[in-house]
């Protein structure tokens, strides 16, 4: 399950070495000045000295990137809601399929117009089986375990992200390397049919014989005997509510409590996915080699993860405040950058600035995932991951463009980036702490879980008057 991580690390990361522009001079031809030629000085093999993108040419390039992200977009909204209704496990292995093939159109595209729609079919895929592979392996485990298995997933996406950086120093032509990143995909693929169905929306659809199935299948493969395992009964009256439960999207907007924390979250996601990929897709754009820079890119967000495990379960700083923390450390990092000469070679640069800020804003983009999923009944779980998942991908439209604003002012993006992990942090401070707290499975259970909790704060201020 964890080895789509890599995978999806190496698509999203694709167009920063693919698309990367070598250095170049324009030379008059014979003489004529109306005749020019293009000469490459660097001798690498990218899609912008295949096609020559540059000069009025060059936004295609950050176009690519942006189609890639439009498609997450659009996957995020058809594939989680459409995982919700028909299961985890067929949405995942058709996106993931399909994925697949689109990555080798974009190995072997003739033209750039070809490849900027493959790119953006990529992305469709690749934000639907990531959106549903992520709420997967969650639903696989005891909610005790999603800390761990949402921070591993996020380790070994910015493990992905090294690898990627490392196979294109050794496979430099494009093709090659878009190929090479892709084919990883088929034995993902072969290996993810084998996968069973998440027991959680099994239970959650009123199928509870065959949630008991797999969980004995689970546990049979874990070295357990677990002949006896019975769940709780859906009645009759319940499993029908299951339908009406499970109304995707529009709950997302009509129950109040949904509502709040929805639009809390979709400014969150969005903050951090500007930062991130801003940061990151940079990469290929600083000074150095730029295998080197995408590989450091990646590991440094390693440190992040173990920090996130061990705050995310102190009962003194839970999700909530661990997430408002580290985002509003990601924009005081970037905020610090406008104080430090551009071109200093001091430890304390713009550079290492920017990867303090990548660190912090990759520790909240994990706690993000998982913070999400626990506030979401499983009954839209997917379809709530699906929407902030798209304003994500908002950001990450964006994040391409972002570096242009340098010809307003040099220090503009950081301040776009600052303002951004200062206000999401904020915000994060309006949802409520899910730490040693039980998961809601249906409305109601969040309904009567949300009276609970006024009943508690409603006594709490009685006794501090008394």
């Amino acid at each position: 399950q964890y080895m789509i991580e890599v995978y999806m690390a190496c698509q999203s990361m694709l167009i920063v070495l693919i698309g990367s522009t070598p250095k170049y001079q324009i030379e008059q031809q014979d003489g004529v000045s109306s005749s020019q030629r293009v000469v490459f000085t660097e001798d690498i093999d990218t899609i912008v000295t295949e096609w020559f993108l540059i000069q009025q040419q060059a936004y295609k390039v950050s176009l690519a990137g942006s189609l890639f992200f439009a498609g997450l977009l659009v996957g995020n909204i058809v594939f989680g809601p459409l995982s919700d209704k028909i299961g985890r496990r067929p949405v995942y292995l058709t996106g993931l399929f399909f994925e697949v093939i689109f990555g080798y159109v974009t190995a072997f595209a003739p033209s750039y117009e070809i490849f900027a729609l493959s790119r953006l079919l990529v992305g469709l895929m690749n934000g639907g089986i990531g959106l549903v592979c992520f709420v997967l392996a969650q639903e696989y485990v005891g909610k005790s375990y999603w800390a761990m298995t949402g921070t591993l997933s996020s380790m070994i996406f910015a493990v992905g992200i090294a690898l990627f950086g490392a196979l294109g120093y050794f496979i430099q032509p494009w093709r090659s390397l878009a190929t090479a990143a892709n084919t990883s995909g088929v034995l993902i693929f072969l290996l993810s049919v084998t996968l069973p169905e998440s027991p959680r929306w099994l239970y959650s659809q009123g199928r509870t014989e065959r949630a008991e199935e797999v969980l004995r299948y689970m546990a049979l493969r874990n070295g357990n005997a677990a002949n006896n395992l019975m769940l709780q009964r859906v009645g009759a009256a319940k499993a029908g509510n299951h339908g009406k439960s499970s109304g995707g999207v529009l709950q997302l907007v009509i129950h109040p409590v949904l509502r709040l924390r929805t639009m809390v979250l979709m400014y969150v996601w969005y903050a951090c996915s500007l930062v991130y990929y801003g940061l990151t897709l940079g990469a290929g754009d600083a000074s150095g080699s730029r295998y080197m820079n995408v590989a450091m890119y990646g590991l440094v967000e390693l440190p992040a993860y173990p920090l996130c495990m061990y705050f995310i379960n102190k009962h003194w700083a839970g999700r909530r405040k661990t997430m408002a923390s580290f985002l509003c450390m990601a924009g005081s990092a970037c905020l610090l950058t406008m104080f430090v000469p551009e071109n200093t070679e001091n430890f304390l640069s713009v550079t290492s600035l920017a990867l303090l800020g990548k660190l912090m804003v990759s520790a909240a983009f994990n706690i993000a995932y998982l913070y999400t999923a626990e506030l979401y009944p499983t009954v839209v779980r997917n379809a709530g991951l699906g929407v902030c998942s798209m304003s994500c991908r908002v950001g990450g439209i964006l994040a391409p463009f972002v570096p242009s604003m340098r010809a307003l002012h040099t220090s503009m993006p950081f301040t776009v980036f600052c303002l951004s992990g200062l206000s999401a942090g904020c915000l994060g401070l309006l949802l409520p702490e899910t730490l040693n707290g039980p998961t809601a499975e249906t409305l109601e259970d969040l309904s009567m879980a949300e009276i609970k909790l006024s009943e508690v704060v409603s006594q709490t201020q009685s006794a501090s008057k008394v």
